[in-house]
C-alpha cells in the first residue's frame, strides 16, 4: 500500500505504463490501518478504482494531507466479502506496506483495510474485484507470498482484463461503473514508468 499516489488535476490517478482501468465505484467508505504512522487510521468517504496492477482509493475530500491509497493487487491478502444483517455490505482484507526506497521492511506493518458500500448493490463489483485477484495471482503465482510480498508490487504478467469485461454480468442494482475504454488516457506521455512509492513522509 502506498500513500498519495499522483493524480490527474480531476482526482483520477494517472495510470502505468499497459496499466488498464477496470471499474470505478463513487460513494464508498475506506478505512485503513496507516502503514506509515503506527496506531493511526484512516477513513474517509470517495471513489474506488480498480485496474490490472492495483485498487485506487481517492477521498472526497482530503484528510489531513491524504487524498488518496494505493492498494497493489499482489500486496493484498485474507480478502473476504462481509454482508452482515444489520450493516451495509463490506469487503475486507490485509495489504503489504509499499517501502519507500532505503527502508527496512521490518519498519513497516501489514494494514488492514474494509470498504464499505453503502449506496447500491455489488452483483458487478464482487464477481469482477475477485476475478481480477485471481487472475493477477495465477498470472503471478511465483511472486504471491502473504509472508514477504514481491519487491516490485507491479505484476510481471497481465492478467486477462479485456477478456474478464467482455463477460461480466452487470448487476441493474448495481452502480458500478465498467470501462468499455480507457476513462482517460487522453495524454498517455504522463503514463509512469516508476514503481509504487509513498508520496508522503510520516
Amino acid at each position: 500500500m502506498a500513500v498519495n499516489p499522483p493524480l490527474f488535476g480531476n482526482g483520477t490517478p494517472i495510470p502505468f505504463v499497459d496499466e488498464m482501468f477496470v471499474l470505478t465505484r463513487d460513494s464508498v467508505e475506506f478505512n485503513v490501518d496507516h502503514p506509515y504512522s503506527p496506531g493511526s487510521k484512516f477513513s474517509a468517504k470517495g471513489s474506488l478504482l480498480i485496474s490490472n496492477f492495483r485498487v485506487v482509493f481517492v477521498a472526497t475530500k482530503p484528510v489531513g494531507n491524504i487524498a488518496a491509497y494505493d492498494l497493489p493487487l499482489l500486496y493484498i491478502h485474507d480478502e473476504k466479502f462481509n454482508q452482515p444483517i444489520l450493516f451495509c455490505n463490506n469487503l475486507s482484507g490485509k495489504v503489504h506496506p509499499v517501502v519507500p526506497d532505503g527502508e527496512h521492511p521490518s519498519l513497516y506493518k501489514v494494514s488492514s483495510f474494509k470498504i464499505l458500500f453503502k449506496e447500491g448493490g455489488v452483483g458487478t463489483f464482487v464477481p469482477l474485484f475477485f476475478g481480477l485477484l485471481r487472475s493477477v495471482r495465477a498470472a503471478n503465482v511465483e511472486s504471491v507470498n502473504v509472508s514477504a510480498p514481491p519487491a516490485n508490487p507491479l505484476p510481471s504478467e497481465q492478467a486477462p482484463v479485456e477478456d474478464m469485461i467482455r463477460h461480466a454480468y452487470i448487476d441493474p442494482n448495481d452502480p458500478t461503473r465498467v470501462y468499455l475504454q480507457q476513462p482517460f488516457d487522453t495524454q498517455p506521455s504522463l503514463r509512469r514508468l516508476l514503481h509504487f512509492q509513498s508520496q508522503e513522509a510520516f
